[in-house]
């Protein structure tokens, strides 16, 4: 392609469907072998793809050894070329303007070179601009869509484990057919749940598909793997965000078999970063509130302060006494229980920068009385 040629112009699209390799998408989809189950709480490296062009220009790509310097104009080096284009928030609405104008056929060409190569489609897909262009790809034709299915299964992990990738993968699990939602759930998203949870931006990715998911036994089958791995997550920096983010769902069966699953550790998650988030979590539903205050309450009086004296466990025992004293439970139990355990450091809980706001509450309440 010419310099000075507009990348998103008819006529440059065509010329990168010359000659492209094609694949019916008429054909059954043969999902691959499901891998082997992933042990609850043991996560395996993921092996890196055979090529990465994050830093690299995209003159400089080159999938499968399709492309080499003799025939730099290829129409995979186009259509790469296309796809990732520099400019692209500003060329977007012209990108998706040019493909409106294409034939059934020419869409089908188009889907066809874009997954003719995994890895070739990984680096359109972990491409920013690609990835956009990707996602506005999906969900306009069946076929091409068994095609785009087929491309994410082959690099199910490298695509659903990077920042832009990942978004290709959801946009597929919103508007694929339930056929192929169900062979993704069933060969890729359950038997690979923990290891995506674990990764910082596949916790994004899965979170987006357990929040949008619209298959309630799949939905299901994900809050079960969550809460029976609560306490695993619960310690992960990454893990953590997905209990979170189940805990804001209102599954009150699921929330309660996280809160059960971690009965006895309140306490120890409430000292650490990851740990004090989900424990915040419990406190905002009513059910799962009356245990963590039970296992604070069960706490002698010295656990108790190191715990309201902790960087985070701080934040824990406020919100637990504020939750307890807006909601006087059980005439007012819990709350008067923490205040009681409490009220003999008070003037120990002032002098730690931490726990000045647990000190606060408890002098508010033994001035008023």
């Amino acid at each position: 392609m010419a310099n000075g040629d507009d990348p998103f112009s008819m006529s440059a699209l065509l010329a990168s469907l010359q000659h492209p390799p094609f694949t019916s998408a008429t054909l059954p989809i043969t999902p691959p072998l499901p891998p082997p189950p992933t042990p609850r709480g043991i996560l395996f490296a993921i092996p890196p793809p055979r090529y990465d062009v994050v830093d690299q220009p995209p003159n400089s790509f080159i999938p499968g050894g399709l492309l080499t310097p003799q025939y730099p104009e290829s129409p995979m080096h186009s259509m790469f070329d296309l796809m990732t284009d520099s400019k692209g928030e500003v060329n977007m609405g012209r990108f998706k303007e040019m493909i409106s104008r294409l034939s059934k056929r020419e869409f089908q060409e188009v889907a066809s070179l874009l997954t003719s190569d995994p890895d070739y489609f990984l680096a359109i897909a972990r491409n920013k601009n690609g990835s956009y262009r990707l996602q506005s790809l999906i969900g306009k034709s069946h076929d091409a869509d068994n095609l785009f299915f087929a491309a994410i299964l082959r690099r199910f992990l490298h695509v659903m484990t990077d920042r832009y990738a990942c978004h290709v993968a959801t946009r597929g699990m919103r508007v694929f057919d339930d056929e192929k939602k169900e062979l993704m759930y069933e060969h890729m998203i359950l038997p690979h749940a923990l290891r995506l949870a674990c990764d910082k931006h596949g916790c994004i990715a899965l979170n987006e598909i357990i929040t949008d998911s619209d298959h309630p036994f799949y939905r299901s089958q994900l809050l079960d793997i969550v809460a029976d791995n609560a306490l695993f997550l619960c310690n992960d920096a990454s893990g953590n965000y997905v209990v979170q983010r189940v805990l804001t769902l209102n599954d009150l069966r699921c929330t309660h078999n996280i809160a059960v699953s971690l009965v006895g550790r309140f306490v120890e998650l409430s000292s650490n970063k990851c740990g004090s988030y989900v424990v915040e979590r419990l406190l905002e539903t009513e059910e799962s509130m009356v245990l963590v205050v039970e296992e604070l309450l069960e706490c002698d009086g010295g656990r108790l302060l190191r715990l309201a004296r902790n960087e985070f466990g701080s934040f824990v025992v406020v919100k637990a006494l504020r939750v307890t004293q807006e909601e006087n439970m059980f005439g007012g139990y819990l709350f008067w229980g923490l205040v009681d355990k409490l009220m003999p450091f008070v003037h120990l809980l002032r002098r730690s920068c931490g726990s000045t706001s647990v000190a606060a509450i408890i002098e508010s309440v033994s001035v008023a009385n």
